[in-house]
């Protein structure tokens, strides 16, 4: 029978309720457990596709075209196992579901209410991803103890434990343990009052993760495992690391899987994570530091871009050097003309994103990579950018755009396509998810992927124009990759350039740090050639102005 884990969390927000179910979805894989995750999310809106990023943060995409939270970005990069949209549940979503229903006369005239019909959806979303043989689903409820919005989910799961059996379900609870540093002291009150505000709703964790950034001791464990009743053994400290991908390691010399398998009275052998420790080490020993610019529009909440920054430290790892990142904000686009933001970097990536704020900024460091040389890497909006850069710069079609953001350009090399419904239903003319692409022989695309066929996954509206495709590629850019009717560019490089290549699709959502991207290694690989080609050249530059040792 299938067993359940549900990780909430208290106190505070951002505690890494997502991370530890990550990475207990990874010590549990590693065991040989047949796992999946899921979100839980306690907003109304239906899903997070039309939020703002500055407050949700990343869209996430899936193979299935599900808009869903940052978490199962996490959960994906960790495990390695491809997410349906079935893997986020929202608030909105439940109740959609329940109103359609209830408008269809499902529920035969009965008064539909949160108990039982909402939390039935709930249960009956969780159980669903149990239909597959798998051993364990691990569900993480959004928001913490306490929200009035959570509080639907929080009867969902205590439900479970009754409707599938104690033996079944496994409670895992992340707190926080503060450190006082005038008084030299962890307090353990904030935990407390946690788990009593947990407990007042029927739910009785069995194992607390302790946030904290010194570690706690014995006296402090103890303390805990009386006040909230729980073993000291199922008391596992999560001490604040450096490294993302170290949390699993941690958690696992801490004891977490083995107490959650007690839990649940499962045996397993070991977790092999050998292969994971070690590229762990080389991600901490990496060197040199090479600096990519990330020319975006909404740097100022880094997470908005959790999966390309991810998918850079992947590429990193693959090029043996270490990650410096630039957050270049893109509505500034007099300090990008002046080039004091690019100044230095080894390479450009320009990440996706809607609407016309920060256009121009990203347009303006397509040019500059194209011009000076620097390995550039375009994401979905990054090639839109790149081929408008190309029409005006190259092509001297003066006032090339996109049709998105200047619907009366003359030159609309970026537009709809035909294939596609009409402008006003914008719903119906977004291509989500994944969608195959062919490579052209003898590109930089087919060398990175050393693959004819390849899929990847898309959340955007807007194609390079077929009408300029000739003309593009006449005045030296390369369609590389294309859908397989031929119909809508997929890749877009510049053979002449050391480093040019963009893609219409997202490849940051299918990265993972023991297996990065082709694109961001080959990203990076190029920044490092960049940099030693950089270095060499000082290092063969004689400064006249001071006397050497070759005699007289």
């Amino acid at each position: 029978m299938t067993k359940y884990v549900f990780v909430t969390g208290g106190v505070t927000s951002s505690l890494g309720k997502g991370i530890t179910a990550a990475s207990l979805g990874r010590l549990l894989a590693a065991r040989g457990l047949r796992i999946v995750n899921q979100k839980l999310d306690p907003y109304i809106n239906v899903d997070p596709g039309t939020m703002n990023p500055f407050q949700h943060g990343e869209v996430f995409v899936t193979d299935d075209g599900g808009e869903t939270d940052l978490d199962l970005g996490h959960y994906e990069r960790f495990t390695g196992i491809a997410l349906r949209r079935d893997s986020n549940v929202t608030t909105g979503s439940v109740y959609q579901s329940v109103i359609a229903k209830e408008r269809r006369g499902d529920y035969l005239g009965d008064t539909v209410q949160v108990i039982p019909h909402i939390t039935n959806e709930i249960k009956d979303r969780i159980r669903k991803l149990a239909e597959e043989d798998i051993d364990v689903v691990i569900t993480e409820v959004g928001g913490t103890v306490g929200d009035i919005e959570s509080l639907p989910f929080l009867e969902a799961i205590r439900q479970m434990r009754k409707d599938v059996g104690p033996e079944n379900t496994c409670f895992v609870h992340v707190t926080l343990v503060p450190y006082l540093s005038h008084t030299e002291e962890l307090k353990t009150k904030p935990t407390q009052h946690s788990v009593a505000e947990l407990r007042s709703r029927g739910i009785q964790p069995d194992i607390i993760v302790v946030r904290s950034g010194r570690g706690i001791d014995d006296p402090a464990r103890r303390k805990i495992s009386l006040f909230c009743d729980v073993d000291t053994e199922a008391v596992i400290d999560a001490i604040d690391v450096d490294n993302l991908y170290a949390i699993p390691l941690s958690l696992h010399e801490g004891g977490f899987d083995a107490a959650v398998l007690r839990s649940l009275g499962l045996g397993a052998p070991d977790p092999d994570l050998a292969s994971w420790s070690a590229m762990v080490r080389r991600m901490d020993g990496a060197a040199p530091e090479v600096t990519i610019g990330l020319v975006g529009k909404y740097v100022d909440l880094p997470d908005a871009y959790l999966s390309v920054v991810e998918a850079l430290k992947h590429g990193a790892l693959a090029a043996g050097v270490r990650l410096d990142l630039r957050w270049i904000p893109s509505d500034d686009v007099d300090g990008l003309l002046s080039q004091s933001y690019l100044e230095g970097v080894h390479g450009i990536c320009v990440p996706g994103g809607f609407g016309i704020r920060g256009i121009e900024g990203k347009i303006q460091a397509a040019r500059y990579a194209r011009e000076e040389g620097i390995p550039f890497l375009g994401l979905c909006l990054g090639l839109q950018c790149a081929v408008i850069e190309y029409a005006r710069g190259v092509l001297d079609l003066d006032g090339a755009h996109s049709a998105e953001f200047d619907p009366t350009t003359t030159h609309p090399v970026i537009d709809l396509m035909a294939a596609q419904q009409s402008v006003e239903d914008m719903g119906g003319t977004m291509r989500l998810g994944i969608y195959p692409a062919k490579l052209v022989p003898g590109s930089l695309a087919r060398e990175l992927y050393g693959e004819e066929l390849v899929y990847e996954r898309h959340r955007h509206r807007y194609e390079v124009n077929n009408r300029y495709r000739k003309a593009l590629e006449a005045a030296g850019m390369r369609l590389s990759g294309l859908s397989p009717n031929d119909h809508l560019v997929e890749i877009i490089e510049l053979p002449s350039h050391p480093f040019y290549i963009a893609s219409q699709f997202h490849p940051e959502f299918r990265s993972r740090p023991d297996e990065p991207h082709p694109l961001f290694a080959g990203l990076m690989k190029a920044a490092r050639r960049h940099l030693e080609s950089a270095d060499a050249e000082v290092d063969t530059t004689i400064d006249v102005s001071q006397p050497t040792n070759d005699g007289p």
